[in-house]
């Protein structure tokens, strides 16, 4: 199985280089990806596995990998040549005795793992490093099990290895700080960005990532939301390059699982307790794509292509209900939000009022409208003639009174709930019978606003996000008193309007912020403890978890007071004591640190 190394001088680390000869245990995904990153920088890499086909497999995809570098001129085919000279597989541990740093990526059981270093310890000089890869296994246990824990260290690339820039480095209490720099250097001489933490279960990206994953599967679990609308939600409502069961089925059920398992026994969190329905598919082995199922079905073991099942949503104009007939709308309020909503509808070609608590704040509404209109003309997004139609379907008023031919009445007020139920209360009276009522909250009870009517059964939750002009995804939410129809109609207006509906029932948080904000929640957590910085964190999740901003940028862009009143209502919701608010963020939001609009929140801003 040996393959001889012919390294070429001019790419290979000096002699004097640290860490130019790595092995790398395990030679499955990661552990190919992990080679091909060694052998590309230069680095001897000699990989290890007892599997023939594993180590084959391994070769022809370090050479599938190099030859499409090629093709997309990243490397020339000198340098393609190089590296894969520079890479040898072998069956036998012997093989890594001449390493300067060993990597671990073998599956994620302790016995195994511990089977490797006990037998590493035997072959490899006294000051080559040895690393883990685990993401969820005490490392301090593996280094008190070897005979130089000061050498031991975890090792954490994210996959594919190549494309992710992450690498968590954790040291147990026994690391050496020499070892811990020699690796930080050998992750910056690779392009990597080295994050260092402390040992427990899942570190900073998986440590955030699993809690989120696991509460997800908790809400697919409980039929509160379908998968599709699930993993729609938060790839259209915060950005992120996957559903959370997309996720799992990626990672693998048995592995978050046994994540999960390790977290739990770490923290004692109930957020962490792997949700029912990860245990009942990892043990039915439907464990994601690598088995051809899991919480999707795939076209083969392996592969990324979704094929319909029995839980796959019926096709479009299967509803039971016919929708009501909608020609005009009403957007109730003159903020951002409500400008921004008013906006989407004329651009849709529906006739809007816009209606505020005076003639002058519904006329400054419609300015703000008119400024983003010319934003996108000067963009190229949309032409002066279509910006000048918009425009004119749009009708400022200083009175809900104008809402009395709607036929579709949108609020987007303060997010006060007594302040919501008395406009309610005022849409009932005005507004003609058959309007749909819909409510833009975030996080209050929709139910309590349809209450506030004489005809609960029109009120319905429309959920934009912010700008609404941009985001894509509508969170619409049904009371238990929601006719069909309203549902129906609801979804009808969505999909004219160019959005994404989504269905979820009229619980705190809905979809988005309930899979959101306790995520957001732990990672203040995590800096409560000094456990990693506001800048590792965030780092993290951007680099490790492909997040369009990390939770400190996220929490200070949407305030901290904002995020305090979303966290105090999940907690009171659902009595959980993992979903109370860090005390360090209401310790801030008493300080009157905010975020961004104050000038100060986790971080300091300049002020305009």
């Amino acid at each position: 199985m040996d393959r001889p190394s012919t390294s070429d001088p001019a790419t290979s680390p000096s002699p004097g280089t640290s860490l130019g000869t790595i092995a790398v245990v395990g030679l499955g995904t990661m552990g190919t990806g992990i080679a091909e990153v060694l052998a590309r920088a230069g680095r001897e890499v000699i990989g290890i596995d007892i599997s023939e086909a594993a180590a084959l497999q391994a070769v022809a995809a370090l050479e599938a990998s190099t030859a499409r570098a090629v093709q997309r001129e990243r490397i020339t085919e000198q340098e393609r040549r190089n590296a894969l000279a520079r890479f040898r597989t072998f069956s036998d541990l012997q093989a890594a005795a001449d390493a300067d740093l060993v990597i671990e990526v073998v599956p994620e059981h302790y016995d195994t793992k511990h089977e490797v270093f006990s037998a590493l310890d035997g072959i490899v000089r006294p000051d080559t490093i040895l690393a883990t890869g685990t993401n969820a296994l005490s490392v301090t246990r593996l280094a008190a099990d070897s005979a130089r824990p000061e050498r031991v260290l975890g090792l954490h690339f994210f996959n594919p290895a190549p494309a992710m820039k992450l690498v968590e480095i954790v040291s147990s209490v026994l690391t050496a700080p020499t070892a811990v720099a020699a690796v930080t250097s050998l992750a910056q001489e690779l392009g990597k960005e080295p994050v260092a933490v402390g040992d427990r279960p899942g570190f900073v990206a998986d440590g955030l990532l699993f809690g989120y994953l696991n509460q997800a599967a908790a809400m697919y679990e409980a039929k509160y939301a379908t998968r599709e609308d699930i993993d729609a939600a938060m790839r259209l409502g915060c950005g992120l390059p996957m559903g959370p069961l997309a996720l799992l089925d990626l990672v693998g059920i048995d592995t978050a699982r046994r994540v999960l398992e390790a977290m739990y026994a770490a923290s004692g969190d109930r957020l962490h307790a792997p949700a029912p329905i990860l245990k009942q598919l990892s043990e039915a082995g439907l464990t994601g794509r690598k088995s051809g199922r899991g919480f999707y079905t795939y076209e083969a073991p392996g592969s990324a292509g979704v094929v319909s099942d029995a839980e796959t949503p019926a096709g479009a104009g299967s509803a039971a209900a016919s929708a009501r007939s909608v020609r005009s709308v009403g957007v109730a309020g003159s903020g951002t939000m409500a400008s921004g909503i008013a906006e989407v509808f004329a651009k849709a070609g529906y006739d809007v009022v816009l209606a505020a608590r005076s003639q002058d704040k519904a006329d400054t509404a419609k300015a703000r409208i008119a400024k983003s209109l010319a934003r996108s003309v000067d963009k190229g997004r949309l032409t002066a003639e279509a910006r000048d139609e918009t425009l004119a379907r749009i009708s400022p008023a200083g009175s809900l009174d104008a809402f009395a031919d709607v036929d579709l009445a949108v609020e987007a007020v303060a997010e006060d709930l007594e302040v919501k139920q008395q406009l309610f209360t005022t849409l009932d009276k005005v507004c003609k019978p058959g309007a749909v009522l819909a409510t833009t909250t975030s996080s209050l009870p929709v139910i309590a606003c349809a209450r506030a009517t004489s005809r609960p059964q029109d009120v319905i939750g429309m959920h934009f996000f912010n700008p609404a002009p941009a985001m894509k995804l509508v969170e619409v939410v049904r009371t238990v008193l929601t006719a069909d129809d309203v549902h129906a109609t609801v979804r009808e207006v969505c999909t004219k309007v160019r959005k994404h509906p989504v269905d979820c029932g009229d619980r705190a948080g809905f979809i988005v912020n309930a899979l959101l904000f306790p995520y957001l929640n732990n990672a203040v957590k995590m800096v409560e403890e000094h456990y990693a910085t506001l800048d590792d964190i965030d780092a993290a999740m951007k680099l490790g978890g492909g997040y369009p901003m990390g939770p400190f940028e996220l929490l200070d862009v949407v305030g901290l007071d904002v995020s305090l009143a979303i966290e105090q209502v999940l907690h009171r919701e659902f009595r959980d004591p993992g979903l109370a608010p860090a005390p360090l963020l209401e310790h801030l939001v008493a300080a009157g640190c905010l975020g961004r609009k104050t000038g100060r929140g986790f971080r300091e801003y300049a002020r305009r």
